[in-house]
């Protein structure tokens, strides 16, 4: 079967989403069966905010040694693993050790991911960041309104992250049989990689961008369900329909926001999606009835959509440094943060209560918008002289 590079990356990130989705879906149920508390639940997924943090610090050497086919394979398998297991665990503390070990992988797995669709860019000639990030929005979409329909019909969350794993090794085993390592993009760096990823000053604002993207992400993606369970009280599947609506928003821009990119700069494109983010926000967290916090949670969805995926770009085009350190550094400061929303957001929900915790987001949002010049103009890639890409197919 012959299948392109690009969407070989783009199962990288649909898998990966899938399986988190599967299990952030069923966060609800999680909460439950372990018997904690908003904070408890927080502290128990910040395991895997600390795997990723050192993930994304030291392993860009080992990444570009091992190759983007062997690391997909073991970081999309392996985190796919991670999920389904947290659903059999009895405690807190080894659903926290799991989680670290999915955080390590599913750093080396962002770096990966990202570098193999700069590279691409630079071969094709035109922007698919986007659209692979579109891919894991697309792919958390199917996953939250799996989960909604699963907890509707009280299918429990250990057979429900273990068919989702099943199905990551049969299309995980396809798509990445015949991947191979993109060549580096022309005019970049070509000194040595760091052993350690850091962000530089000049980096910073891409930093800030990617932060509150994420913040913004990590908020609709892992309270949504118990916002609208614990506010309104209503039944599971309207109560999942709030993961389900920002997943689905998330998607459809990202999938859409490349030429539009292309046509009006990133920059302008990031400052009309972190206004409509900031409208989102504020919806939810005043909202009087559920329908108000549904479109609030669209709005938020598509408001975060595409801000990350161009401050990836922007720094994989950086010529101070190898892109992959540039890349980890980002990563690094916004996927960790990912993480860390639900320790941070559980707190702020247990003692000042759930809609004040979409508000604390608000001030990283708005200095995002000062940050955005960092973003540069409008730019296209020119495709790469004298490399053969495989042609799409169907």
């Amino acid at each position: 079967m012959r299948i392109a590079p690009q969407q070989r990356v783009y199962a990288i990130f649909f898998l990966f989403a899938l399986a988190l989705g599967a299990m952030l879906s069923r966060l609800p149920d999680l909460q439950d069966q372990l018997g904690v508390g908003e904070s408890g639940l927080g502290l128990t997924l910040i395991g895997m905010a600390i795997g990723s943090l050192l993930s994304l610090t030291f392993s860009s050497p080992l990444i570009q040694r091992v190759g983007a086919r062997i690391t997909a394979m073991v970081t999309v398998f392996g985190t796919a693993s991670m999920f389904a297991l947290v659903a059999w665990l009895p405690s807190g503390t080894t659903v926290f050790f799991a989680l670290f070990v999915a955080g390590l992988l599913g750093g080396a797995l962002e770096i990966n991911a990202n570098m193999e669709a700069d590279k691409l860019e630079a071969q094709l000639g035109r922007r698919i960041m986007n659209r692979a990030h579109g891919m894991w929005s697309a792919g958390f979409f199917i996953a939250a309104l799996l989960g909604a329909v699963m907890r509707q019909f009280t299918v429990s969350i250990q057979w429900h992250t273990l068919g989702t794993l099943l199905v990551v090794l049969v299309v995980g085993g396809i798509a990445f049989a015949g991947m191979h390592t993109a060549p580096k993009r022309p005019g970049g760096h070509e000194g040595e990689t760091p052993r350690i990823a850091l962000p530089t000053i000049g980096l910073l604002p891409l930093c800030f961008i990617g932060i509150a993207a994420f913040l913004t992400e990590g908020a609709g993606v892992d309270w949504s369900a118990i916002y609208m369970r614990d506010v309104f009280s209503v039944e599971p599947f309207i109560g999942g329909l709030g993961l389900t609506l920002f997943s689905f928003f998330m998607a459809v821009v990202r999938l859409f926001a490349d030429p539009f990119v292309e046509r009006f700069g990133p920059r302008r494109v990031a400052t009309v999606l972190l206004v409509i983010s900031i409208i989102g926000m504020l919806a939810v967290s005043f909202a009087p009835v559920p329908l108000v916090a549904l479109i609030g949670f669209s709005l938020l969805g598509a408001g975060c959509s595409a801000v990350y995926p161009l401050a990836v770009s922007a720094a994989a085009q950086r010529t101070d440094r190898p892109s992959a350190v540039n890349v980890a550094a980002i990563s690094q400061m916004t996927f960790v943060i990912f993480f860390l929303a639900p320790p941070l957001l559980g707190f702020v929900a247990e003692h000042l209560g759930i809609r004040n915790s979409y508000l604390v987001c608000l001030p990283l949002l708005v200095l995002a918008l000062f940050a955005v010049p960092a973003l540069g103009g409008r730019t296209t890639a020119r495709p790469t002289a004298n490399v053969m890409v495989e042609p799409p197919h169907a």
